[in-house]
């Protein structure tokens, strides 16, 4: 199957494949189907922008929803990492990168370790002033404009750590400091980065949905039941800030990998 990319898809383990408005939407039978399948036409699209642009720019994302994808990605033998610029959406504000929880940490230890990326720029959730933070980081992707942008869905329907009630689709700043829902801290305790939710901080540095909304290609990887009810507000749900991932209906060129469990309440299963 031809991809919008210019890359096939992945028909290994594809089960179903559908638009939702201007999404496209892939599922697969099982997460390392669905994360190989991502990681090709990422890899593609790296490769296509290297050999049209000399280079490409991403932004990618923090989860554990995004290790099979990247475990696949590491191992792509066509990207010269050389001419690859890295950006990621989101961190905590207060965290130290050396602690497991950090979002840096998590992409230096699965992506940036692993490969011989051109450069990486990470957020510095350590800071104590996280308007500078928000500021130097703006102006970072203001001088290196991110060609695509690798995301997941947060069980309350998320963007980077846009939460529902504090989602601004016209937002006129490209970084910022957050506050976290208690759906969203809550499922940092599910996901086993840390014991209880108040151990989970209160804020964090985000892109904004426009900053991501701005990429020219996207691409959200998002496994796993957790995910069920946010796949299906974002799919079939009214496209609104209570469910910020609805906002990819929306964009020209978006691409959206679940697999069985995180479909599995979607009308058309």
């Amino acid at each position: 199957m031809e991809s919008s990319v210019g890359t096939p898809i992945t028909a290994d383990g594809l089960i179903d494949s559908f638009c939702a408005d201007k999404l496209n939407v892939y599922v697969y039978d099982s997460r390392p189907r669905m994360g190989a399948a991502a990681a090709a036409v990422v890899a593609g699209e790296i490769g296509g922008l290297i050999e049209a642009r000399g280079r490409a720019v991403g932004i990618f994302a923090s989860a554990p929803s995004q290790n099979e994808f990247l475990a696949a990605l590491v191992e792509a033998p066509s990207i010269d990492w050389s001419r690859v610029v890295g950006f990621h959406l989101d961190e905590y504000l207060g965290m130290d990168e050396r602690a497991p929880q950090s979002f840096r940490r998590f992409l230096i230890d699965r992506l940036v370790s692993k490969v011989a990326m051109s450069e990486f720029h990470g957020l510095w959730g350590e800071t104590e002033d996280g308007a500078t933070e928000s500021e130097r980081y703006s102006e970072l992707l203001a001088a290196n404009p991110p060609d695509f942008a690798v995301l997941g869905i947060g069980e309350n329907g998320h963007l980077a750590f846009i939460d529902p009630p504090f989602c601004d689709f016209n937002d006129p700043q490209r970084v910022k400091v957050v506050e976290l829902d208690g759906v969203c801290r809550a499922q940092q305790v599910n996901d086993g980065a840390f014991a209880t939710i108040d151990d989970v901080p209160r804020n964090a540095l985000s892109l904004t949905i426009p900053t991501i909304m701005a990429r020219p290609r996207l691409f959200a990887i998002v496994p796993g039941p957790a995910k069920r009810e946010a796949i299906k507000s974002t799919i079939e749900g009214p496209v609104a800030t209570t469910c910020p991932a609805s906002i990819l209906r929306r964009h020209p060129d978006a691409h959206l990998f679940i697999d069985r469990d995180s479909a599995s309440l979607l009308s058309r299963r």
